[in-house]
């Protein structure tokens, strides 16, 4: 059986060039010009309004405390399931892997449930003023949940692929388990943790569904740069809204252009 001609080639190109440009690379640009209507002092203005570097410091605090517990716990997980064998191990991949399947705003309910002024835990909070819920710490546990696959699952094939032979012959020569998966682990799988650590910056910084159940969408306090966005448009401030809608996207997009030029460079130095 042959394969496809050339010019199936060329017109199966063509429509994915154009997929592409019409679904992701369009908005963007649309992004960008609605930004810049008004100038560039206006959209900069708009971005140095106390509000808007309120929820700028908020997404970026958020992101790093969710980046860093979820490499830790990524890493610790990944070993765990992919270097032992034991009763559970299917569930417990089912559970790192649940956040990608559930709906984040079921997520935010969730965390409502437990910690809002009506949930399972909210009287006790109450009598000795813990606020998670419309605060800081209830976001950062709904950013926590929705991002905590990545890492994860980002370095599970590769250390699946190493086997245990490298560990259990450093063990065997007395070096302890962080050592161990400092100097022997994690070298192999730098390039794959570095991506993991990408996407979880990624998803951190654009989240809005978990985060909008659980903040209270309270400007200057539990606003991130999702949820001011969302306000923004809706008080028809167009242009402070796509100002930061195009800040937003510069961020991931250089997020994700990092991770990009990154597994070329693994994949240039493997070859």
């Amino acid at each position: 059986m042959g394969g496809p001609s050339r010019g199936g080639n060329a017109v199966l190109v063509a429509c994915t060039y154009l997929t592409v440009l019409a679904v992701l690379v369009l908005p963007v640009l649309l992004v960008m010009v609605e930004a810049l209507r008004a100038g560039l002092g206006a959209a900069w203005r708009s971005l140095l309004d106390p509000d808007a570097l309120s929820a700028i410091r908020l997404t970026l605090e958020v992101t790093l405390v969710a980046v860093i517990v979820n490499t830790v716990g990524g890493v610790m997980a990944a070993w765990l399931v992919t270097k032992y064998r034991f009763r559970g191990r299917a569930a417990l991949v089912a559970l790192i892997e649940l956040p990608i399947s559930v709906s984040p705003v079921i997520a935010g309910l969730v965390w409502l449930l437990l910690f809002g002024r009506q949930g399972w835990w909210g009287d006790w909070l109450d009598r000795h003023h813990i606020q998670i819920a419309f605060a800081t710490p209830g976001i950062l546990l709904a950013t926590l949940f929705v991002t905590f696959p990545y890492v994860a699952r980002t370095l599970m094939p590769l250390m699946e692929q190493q086997g245990r032979e490298a560990e259990e012959a450093a063990f065997l020569l007395g070096a302890g388990f962080w050592r161990t998966l400092w100097r022997v682990t994690l070298p192999d799988a730098r390039w794959a943790l570095l991506s993991g650590i990408l996407l979880t910056t990624a998803r951190a910084i654009g989240e809005f569904g978990a985060v909008s159940v659980v903040s209270g969408h309270i400007p200057g306090l539990t606003e991130t740069m999702p949820l001011h966005i969302e306000t923004l448009y809706n008080g028809y401030q167009t242009v402070a809204a796509f100002a930061m809608a195009a800040l937003l996207a510069l961020i991931a997009m250089a997020t994700v252009l990092l991770r990009s030029f990154l597994e070329h460079d693994f994949r240039k130095a493997s070859s």
